[in-house]
């Protein structure tokens, strides 16, 4: 995949008060722009054009801060899923020299790459961009170093960490590769184990005959701590061969997978049960984080499924890289898809296998596709509730249109049926359970106000 790459660094002065003034905390910069300024100037005025050619913006040098100010919310924008804002208006990997590496923050900055010689507080701040701490799956950040710096990172730690500088690396520092392999290998035992004692043998196949909540409870919290450490593992990038070897002999990659597609489906059955329940602090259920995230790959997304379905559409059999099995189980171990999962299992079994369908046939059927079945199932809940398709149609568009949950709206869709009170209450509490899946899934992850009424009763 082609990266989006910008650069920033400020321009000589030349009398610009705002850039003499934000040149007093970049020291490097300051004395680079003392040596052939005009070539300085000539350097990043292409390096501007370039971003303006990419995002299409109007960047100049004498307003040096808006492109300044441009860049870093670009950055910060990979907040945002692609499927939100297209990584194309993002920015992969920027190239400083001084500004950035102290008070920008972001939490989604994973590395920083250290071609500078760093000490003290300079190096604390700048290894400091990539820290903030984004969710279980991004724990801490990664560098890469290529001064060999470590004396001085060592010393920097010392400095600056008081009385605990005994003790300074570990707080400071993760686990090194070979210290989380141990703890993987301590959580697939405890696994095994746990899955011993219900009777059954450690295989993802296994986990749907687990009996009772508080047994699948107890699949979520061993197999939880496992996809921790391997999602912690996947961001090293030291790792040797024997070690990766280790790895897959401790969790297969096959194991994983499937592993995290049964999660995901306990997961989404007990959080349901969990629903129907009154609030009690003493519930196992009702405390359990399921942290989705831990199963959110940022490369299964919506496009890349696109890709991949095109792909299995295209070619022919005994050519095909992953067969139809193999994609329904990607699709079953990310979370990212949860939503869409039953949609897509079902249009990708509705696809002949090298049919030859380009990506953009395949994402047009597949919408056409999930209108049609949208359709049906709204049919289905009208015939099922006595109540005419295009009413109840215009009912949903009605809240969709502003996803807002109108209650006089649906008073009105059970006008007609010449209800008493309490039977007309007991048809709207009907209706909506059966109805609130479907406006989950057209609003696509978008919150529905006033709909939680509902959820709750």
């Amino acid at each position: 995949i082609p990266l989006n790459i910008a650069c920033v660094f400020s321009p000589p002065a030349e009398g610009n008060r705002d850039v003499a003034q934000l040149q007093e905390d970049l020291p490097q910069e300051l004395e680079d722009n003392k040596v052939e300024p005009n070539r300085k100037k000539a350097a990043l005025k292409e390096i501007i054009d370039d971003y303006n050619s990419r995002y299409g913006t109007n960047h100049d040098l004498a307003n040096f801060d808006s492109y300044y100010q441009d860049v870093q919310q670009r950055i910060k924008d990979q907040k945002y899923p692609n499927s939100d804002l297209p990584r194309e208006k993002k920015i992969d990997i920027t190239i400083v020299v001084d500004m950035l590496l102290t008070g920008f923050d972001s939490q989604y900055l994973n590395t920083l790459y250290v071609d500078k010689n760093l000490k003290y507080h300079g190096l604390i701040q700048a290894f400091s961009r990539t820290n903030r701490v984004l969710n279980d799956s991004k724990p801490y950040g990664n560098i890469l170093d290529f001064r060999a710096q470590k004396a001085a990172v060592d010393e920097a730690i010392a400095l600056f960490s008081g009385e605990a500088h005994e003790r300074a690396k570990e707080v400071w520092l993760v686990d090194p590769a070979p210290k989380v392999i141990e703890k993987l290998e301590e959580a697939t035992q405890k696994l095994k184990e746990f899955m011993a004692a219900h009777g059954l043998e450690a295989r993802p196949e296994e986990v749907a005959n687990l009996k009772g909540d508080e047994a699948r409870a107890g699949f979520i919290e061993h197999f939880k701590e496992v996809r921790r450490l391997t999602t912690q593992l996947g961001q090293y990038t030291d790792l040797d061969e024997a070690q990766k070897a280790k790895i897959e002999q401790l969790i297969p990659s096959d194991d994983l997978r499937a592993f995290s597609a049964q999660y995901l489906e306990t997961a989404k059955r007990l959080q349901q049960e969990s629903k129907k329940r009154e609030e009690d602090p003493n519930d196992p259920i009702q405390q359990l984080d399921f942290e989705f995230v831990l199963f959110d790959s940022a490369l299964i997304d919506y496009d890349y499924i696109m890709k991949l379905i095109a792909r299995f559409s295209g070619q022919p059999p005994r050519k095909q890289k992953m067969t139809r099995e193999q994609l329904m189980g990607l699709l079953a171990s990310s979370a990212r898809l949860m939503d869409e999962r039953e949609d897509l299992e079902a249009y990708i079994a509705t696809l002949k296998e090298g049919e030859g369908l380009s990506e953009e046939a395949i994402r047009k059927g597949y919408e056409q596709f999930k209108a049609e079945r949208r359709a049906a199932e709204l049919a289905r809940i009208a015939e099922k509730h006595d109540l005419p398709v295009e009413a109840l149609r215009g009912f949903v568009e009605h809240i969709l249109a502003r996803y807002i949950f109108d209650p006089d709206a649906l008073t009105e869709l059970f006008r007609p049926k010449g209800l008493g009170w309490k039977a007309r209450a007991r048809a709207e509490l009907a209706l909506m359970e059966d109805l609130i899946p479907l406006l989950r899934r057209k609003a696509e992850g978008r919150e529905i106000s006033g709909l939680e009424v509902y959820e709750d009763a």
